[in-house]
């Protein structure tokens, strides 16, 4: 299309009758003679500036040339080179003594205006303008189109479509010396692998080998487990499988197996292919004596173990491999690792086989240990947010400390969970001085943004609730009063500052919360403290007329203490924490309690261990778990009170007594009002039963004026890379409210509401709301089953829940990270653990979508099948969807 034109032309004008030749000046050079370049100019179609094509052409004014000859050919080839010019022509205009003048006429290749993909979808064209670089005033050269062509057809036979066919036209633009491209696509039909045939194998099933090919697959109308297996055809994935059979014979002991020939049939009506593929197999060996040599640090019996193969066991090439060194896991246990995690990074370790008898392979595993390496420079470059001491202290690797690769992978993991960093993006440069045994590093991050808002507006409970959150994770308290640090907000020390406001025609509720990770500086010792206030007014929810005569209010304050473990390993954290809930009722009857009128206290202290391990990024966790146990416990007050709750509510013995304190003799019994209970002398205080009537709401302000309870919660949670980018999340969940008075009985606050998508956006009670998708929201709690209030829920004091996720990722970019899931997951709650059955669940199934955006957090939305009926009905729940907004990842 674009032809390239290249001459040298050396005019010659014969002058008829030649009786006088000037030889002072001509433009007919002599052959092999020396001249001085006088001047070169440039003509032709040309944008670029004369004298920067000839310094492109490297000519100088003034240099010795000779012509014909090299300079003149190296010019034309440097700016052949630039890929600029598709006609160059040199011409000699005139000779003057030993001075020459030349022309260099030439013509610029045309510049891209714009591009059109016809043959895919609107969605799939800027995604191609990305990946082949076609941007507006780009040169288009046949490289260029050739290039272009090319990516196309192998992107998409890369993704089945086999028979891809790529054309691309080129047409003039009114815009001088431009072109428009436009760029034909026929993908075709994917071409399908119809039937896959073994023949050879003895040994091994044709299972267990077509098995092996992992991303080349017959074509199945049913197959359940062919949920993520495509039967395309695509080359590259079937060479890597080839490959993959004859390492299946190597795990199974055969070392000798290989692949004598394998055939690809082209069925072009169908548009599917045929694979033949014939085996020889081979014996049988075993592994025979394991030697090690050079091993000074560690002694055989040690390595040994760590190796895990003995003499006598089946030949396993890949096993043995991936025991010396496994490059699938970074943190796998294997010899390599061992020594690089004890500071010899220079090590080396090899598996060499030295004799083979029969079915017996004996081996070698030659070590060259090397000398111990320290960490030397550690530097961090990247971060113009976060502040360099925020960074540091997350690092395992510091200057003198011996090089590990165990303490390298933790440190990535560290600020990947910190959440202000690309965690796609950590990837430390490492260079090794192996003069002075010492390793350089520099970790270079991308900041991202890790404060959040949340601004939420719609109708709950019967009115407009309206929400103003904002979360500020990347904090720095100690410059709120430097007006320079605001940017808007003082920020780069790593604390957590939280602020919610919530509310509607009825109630109002405010939050403010602020975490230091690092309380002292020193030792990751976490400081937290929250305080809140909320107050809901009585509401009609039939009227919608609010009472502000009739409240309802809860202040809290809390302080907590988190610190990192050495032991067992210092992946575990003791968390401890004191909270105090001041409820205070003013003529306020919903059934929440008895009483109205009152006040009730909740005194509490949390304790929890955990362990986590997940990793690298927090969003989208690929290997690693994470446990928790916790217990939250209030006083028993019930044991020094003095109070009879055995008789509580009795009317035959009045229940109604004076509490210490009140400066009446313990066991004083009080009238409605509270005042005490006088016998006939009107003197002394009455302990006469029938003198009095008993008062459920004065049993209740009893009961509840000190909230007393314990409860237990336990979490586990895996995550594992199944296949490709598949995750596979596992998950399982048991919580327990206990009383420690069983006659004075469950407290109904703090109890467990199963159900939905696991968000609590407004509740009086303090309940713990738990995801169960497939039901609506909190309608697995236990309810009433007799008397008055039948079918009410009260809250569970037990549940259980199991979890199974399945992610896959869309795309984990900075901006926005994008992940699909399918899940299934059961879990029931239960009144009492006398009613407690574990396994007489709930189920569900479904699919969803999970956005992460740094400026607004986690985003979602679940399709998902509720199998069973909610308590009190008989029709499955069914298809229900939920809306996910700021849930934990």
């Amino acid at each position: 299309m674009f032809q390239k034109t290249i001459k040298l032309v050396f005019s010659i004008i014969f002058l008829g009758s030649i009786s006088t030749v000037n030889a002072q000046e001509s433009n007919i050079p002599e052959a092999g003679k020396k001249y001085v370049l006088a001047n070169v100019d440039v003509t032709g179609k040309i944008t670029y500036n004369q004298q920067t094509v000839v310094t492109f052409s490297g000519l100088e004014k003034g240099q010795i040339i000779t012509v014909p000859g090299d300079e003149i050919s190296s010019a034309i080839k440097k700016l052949w080179k630039l890929g600029l010019f598709n006609d160059i022509n040199f011409y000699v205009n005139k000779i003057q003594n030993d001075s020459i003048f030349l022309e260099l006429n030439i013509n610029e290749l045309p510049k891209l205006n714009e591009v059109k993909f016809k043959g895919v979808k609107k969605g799939k064209v800027e995604e191609l303008t990305k990946d082949t670089d076609l941007k507006k005033d780009k040169v288009v050269n046949e490289n260029l189109l050739t290039t272009t062509k090319n990516y196309i057809e192998n992107k998409y036979k890369k993704d089945g479509f086999y028979n891809t066919k790529v054309s691309i036209n080129t047409i003039p633009d009114s815009t001088e010396n431009r072109v428009n491209m436009v760029v034909n696509i026929d993908r075709g039909k994917k071409v399908k692998i119809r039937t896959i045939d073994f023949s050879g194998n003895s040994q091994l099933k044709t299972g267990e080998l077509k098995s092996a090919l992992s991303n080349t697959k017959e074509k199945s109308l049913i197959n359940p487990f062919r949920i993520f297996k495509s039967s395309k055809f695509i080359k590259d994935k079937y060479n890597e499988d080839l490959i993959a059979v004859v390492d299946k014979y190597k795990e199974n002991g055969y070392r000798d197996a290989r692949i004598t020939s394998e055939t690809v049939t082209y069925n072009d009506k169908k548009n599917t292919v045929d694979i033949k593929i014939n085996l020889e197999e081979g014996k049988k060996y075993y592994f025979g004596d394991i030697r090690y040599l050079g091993n000074t640090v560690y002694n055989t019996q040690y390595l040994e173990q760590i190796l895990g193969i003995k003499k006598g066991d089946v030949y396993n090439g890949k096993l043995l491999q991936e025991r010396i060194a496994d490059k699938s896991k970074p943190d796998g246990n294997d010899l390599t690792n061992e020594y690089q995690n004890n500071g010899y990074l220079f090590s080396n370790i090899n598996a060499v086989e030295v004799k083979t008898a029969n079915d017996t392979i004996d081996f070698e595993i030659r070590i060259t240990e090397g000398p111990i390496a320290y960490f030397n420079k550690v530097t961090v470059t990247g971060n113009d947010k976060t502040n360099d001491h925020v960074i540091y202290r997350e690092l395992r690797t510091k200057p003198g400390d011996k090089w590990s690769k165990e303490n390298l992978m933790r440190s990535l993991r560290e600020l990947g969970q910190l959440g202000y960093f690309d965690p796609e993006a950590l990837k430390p440069d490492i260079k090794p001085n192996g003069a002075d045994g010492t390793v350089d590093i520099n970790y270079n991050v991308v900041e991202k943004g890790s404060s959040q808002v949340e601004l939420q507006g719609g109708y709950g409970g019967g009115g407009f609730i309206g929400t103003l959150g904002l979360s500020f994770n990347n904090f720095s308290i100690r410059n709120i009063f430097n007006k320079e640090a605001y940017n808007p907000l003082p920020m780069g020390d790593g604390q957590k500052m939280a602020l919610r406001l919530q509310g509607s025609s009825y109630f109002q509720t405010y939050s403010l919360s602020f975490t230091e990770p690092w309380f002292g500086g020193k030792k990751p010792v976490s400081f937290s403290t929250s305080l809140s206030h909320s107050k809901q007014y009585l509401y009609n929810y039939s009227t919608r007329d609010v009472t502000r005569e009739q409240s309802f209010t809860i202040s809290s304050i809390s302080v907590g203490m988190a610190k990192r473990l050495k032991v067992p390993d210092d992946y575990f954290i003791l968390s401890q924490s004191v909270a105090y809930q001041y409820y205070n009722l003013n003529n306020y009857f919903t059934g929440l309690f008895t009483f109205g009128n009152g006040d009730s206290r909740n005194l509490t202290y949390t304790i929890g261990l955990t362990r986590s391990s997940k990793g690298l990024n927090p969003i989208y966790p690929t290997y690693g778990s994470e446990f928790s146990l916790t217990g939250k416990f209030t006083l028993p007050y019930s044991l020094f009170n003095g109070v009879d709750y055995g008789n509580l509510g009795n009317l035959e013995e009045n229940k109604m007594v004076s509490q210490p304190g009140d400066g009446l003799p313990p066991g004083t019994y009080l009238d409605e009002d509270g005042n005490p209970i006088y016998e006939s002398d009107g003197m002394t205080p009455s302990t006469d039963y029938t003198q009095a009537a008993a008062d459920p709401a004065k049993v209740d302000q009893v009961r509840f004026n000190w909230l007393e309870y314990y409860k237990i919660k336990f979490k586990a949670d895996w995550y594992t890379k199944v296949y490709d980018k598949f995750v596979l999340r596992t998950l399982g969940e048991f919580g327990f409210l206990g009383a420690y008075n069983q006659e004075r009985g469950l407290v109904p606050f703090e109890r467990f509401y199963l159900g939905g998508d696991g968000l609590a956006n407004f509740s009086m009670d303090g309940r713990e709301v738990i995801q169960l998708r497939g039901y609506p929201n909190q309608s697995l709690a236990p309810i009433i089953e007799e008397g008055p209030k039948k079918g009410q829920q009260i809250g569970a004091t037990v549940y259980n829940k199991f979890s199974l996720e399945l992610r896959y990722p869309i795309t984990l970019a900075q901006s926005a990270s994008i992940y699909a899931l399918t899940f299934a997951e059961a879990g029931a709650s239960f009144d009492s653990f006398k009613n407690y059955s574990p396994f007489s669940l709930k189920r569900s199934a479904g699919f969803g979508l999970r956005v992460f955006m740094p400026a607004f957090g986690l985003l979602g939305i679940d399709f998902a099948h509720g199998f069973d009926a909610v308590p009190g009905e008989t029709q499955k729940s069914g298809w229900q969807t939920h809306f996910i907004i700021g849930q934990q990842f």
